[in-house]
């Protein structure tokens, strides 16, 4: 491996590095989540002391109202009595919509083709981790329709109806012709809900901001799978202002609470974990909305708590109607940008940005998906892929090896000039050695360039992996998920310092990749018989591999399977380039060069054929 290729190689090194640092959390942030895991305990206790106290309250005669604190984990707080309302369920083939008469909300939503790690059905959120409504203020004092409850007029004999109805409409009624109704419809074959507001003979109420009414959502999203930390990269609030870019919160700050107010309109804003999300959609654009993000201390069953307080448009009369939709489901991809391409929801697929996301959405996905229509095992889609990407990354990869086998060839000559010259004059040396290397025609480039070309590749698949719904609970050989890590060995206690990067558990797939990268490495070093000439480098080269196992540990499996892939291919390529170069003759070829004449470009014919002219002119003279 020539000079070039080694520094190549460490900057990508140290990018790795950097995310890693940029990422660790600081000392207050670890004192802080150790004060949140000590108050767990205490939380727990107080709310078993409040629950044992309303017992008694209510066999005595009293009636109390549950106080749902936000400062409360929703693990924590004691469970609302469901015998007072009942629950409506709407659903299709893919989702599972349970509403609620109590606040006529929606209070869980089951997607019915994925299963979480643990095999449970994927739950977006429950009723104990929710809060939706509108807020008001009706006779000077303030309402939250979380709290009212709702008449069902679908079907109000049953707690579950028999026959799942396309629509359900839930009614507060507030006097005698005085009312607000939400109906909720659920289209077939999709992940949308639409849900449409009736206000009627409610003239009387009065919001903090003429024109607006406000709309409260609040979720806790909880853990869908088995890696955690890596699932937590992936898990942050969305949001699309109208006529403008997609934005979202950072999901790698050390910040546990961020919060974001846009005063103008918005489209749409989204909860958004690793492969789900739950999305409210404008039928025009919200006003405005101020949301709120904070991180869940380690031992909750939940990541973070979205909120958002939305601005709807709202006219004090006798009859005003107002609506919005969701989507409750996957972020997948080529779901999204078909059927909410306008609204840019497959924006919400992490495939990075710039040059990057160009090559995931071009190419990349459209490979795999095409692929996905003919191979159902994922992990010979991703052997496929891998062989096509290294086919056309060919002409990159020999060019690669043929520079570092110039250099190679010419080691002798440059072993030479290093004898005559003294280490003390280092610079004389670099312009003896680029003399040499101008005469023959070599660039100390050409090794490093190539394979700079390269990255954007494998950043892309960086990207794609670890975000493709599709690989998620898809197994391959001993890996069981290949998108997540596949543990040979486990054990309970972290590493210290090594928590949020190694995890607590070895990958066989990055082990692999480690191995064969180091393989690679002092294949390509002997090939190019570079340890002479920077033995320093030679330590370097395999400690940078052994950081790659320590940072992508806990990543996907079909990401360093991928890798591992790679390395086996580029060492089968190696290996197959050398059988064709012959040294003797790519020696021979670089010493004829020295007697030719150097052909000048173009412009340097200029500049002489203009200083010619300019001589001839003056000697008139």
């Amino acid at each position: 491996m020539d000079r070039n290729s080694i520094i190549g190689i460490i900057v990508i090194a140290a990018i790795f590095i950097v995310w890693g640092i940029i990422n660790k959390p600081s000392a207050e942030e670890l004192e802080k989540q150790k004060k949140e895991n000590d108050s767990i305990a205490l939380v727990k206790e107080i709310a078993q002391k409040e629950a044992e106290l309303e017992q008694l309250k209510q066999q005595s005669g009293q009636t109390t109202q549950t106080d749902y604190s936000d400062e409360v984990a929703p693990e924590t707080k004691p469970r609302v009595d469901t015998a007072d309302y009942k629950k409506i369920v709407l659903e299709n083939n893919l989702i599972r919509v349970m509403l609620s008469e109590k606040g006529g909300r929606p209070v869980a939503v089951e997607l019915k083709k994925y299963m979480r790690y643990d095999s449970l059905p994927v739950l977006l959120f429950d009723e104990d981790s929710s809060r939706f409504g509108l807020q008001y203020f009706s006779n000077n004092r303030p309402v939250h329709t979380n709290d009212l409850y709702f008449q069902n007029l679908t079907n109000d004999d049953t707690i579950l109806v028999e026959e799942i109805p396309d629509t359900v409409a839930l009614r507060y009624n507030q006097a005698e012709g005085k009312y607000i109704e939400f109906r909720y419809s659920l289209a077939p074959d999709q992940y949308l809900v639409t849900m449409e507001i009736d206000f009627v003979g409610m003239d009387n109420i009065t919001t903090q901001r003429t024109g607006i009414i406000d709309l409260d959502w609040m979720i806790h999203s909880p853990q869908q799978e088995r890696g955690r930390d890596n699932e937590m990269l992936y898990t942050t609030l969305y949001f699309k202002p109208l006529d403008d870019d997609v934005d979202y919160f950072s999901s790698r700050t050390k910040k546990s609470v961020q919060s974001e107010n846009i005063v103008t309109r918005v489209e749409w804003i989204a909860y958004k974990d690793q492969f789900f999300s739950s999305v409210i959609m404008a039928k025009d654009a919200f006003l405005d909305a101020s949301m709120q993000s904070e991180l869940k201390p380690k031992t909750s069953k939940y990541l973070k708590k979205f909120e958002s307080t939305i601005g709807l448009t709202y006219e004090s009369s006798e009859k005003y109607q107002t609506g919005l939709d969701f989507y409750f489901g996957p972020n997948k991809y080529k779901l999204l940008k078909k059927q909410y391409g306008e609204k840019r929801l497959h924006d919400l697929v992490t495939v990075g940005r710039g040059l990057i996301k160009w090559i995931n959405q071009i190419v990349i996905i459209s490979l795999f998906d095409f692929l996905n229509r003919f191979i159902s095992n994922y992990g010979i889609i991703i052997l496929i892929m891998t062989i096509i990407i290294k086919v056309f990354l060919l002409p990159l990869t020999y060019k690669s090896y043929m520079s570092t086998a110039k250099m190679k060839v010419l080691k002798p000559q440059i072993d030479e000039i290093n004898k005559k010259i003294p280490k003390e004059k280092t610079m004389e040396r670099q312009q003896a050695t680029m003399a040499l290397y101008k005469k023959v025609g070599v660039s100390p480039l050409g090794g490093c360039l190539p394979m700079l070309l390269q990255m954007p590749i494998l950043f892309a698949m960086f990207r794609f992996f670890p975000t493709s719904i599709e690989l998620r609970q898809q197994g391959f050989l001993w890996a069981k998920d290949l998108s997540t890590y596949d543990a040979i060995l486990e054990w309970d206690k972290y590493i210290p310092l090594l928590s949020n990067t190694f995890g607590n558990h070895l990958s066989l797939f990055t082990l692999l990749m480690t191995i064969s990268t180091i393989v690679s490495m002092k294949y390509t070093n002997q090939a190019s018989a570079s340890n002479q000439q920077m033995p320093g480098m030679q330590t370097m080269m395999y400690i940078m591999p052994v950081m790659f196992m320590f940072i992508l540990n806990k990543f996907s499996a079909g990401l360093t399977y991928y890798y591992f892939l790679t390395n086996i291919i580029s060492i089968a390529q190696n290996i197959l380039f050398k059988q064709f170069v012959d040294e003797d003759e790519l020696l021979n070829k670089l010493e004829s060069r020295k007697s030719k004449p150097k052909k000048k470009s173009k412009f340097q014919q200029r500049v002489q054929a203009l200083a010619k002219q300019q001589g001839y002119r003056s000697s008139k003279r």
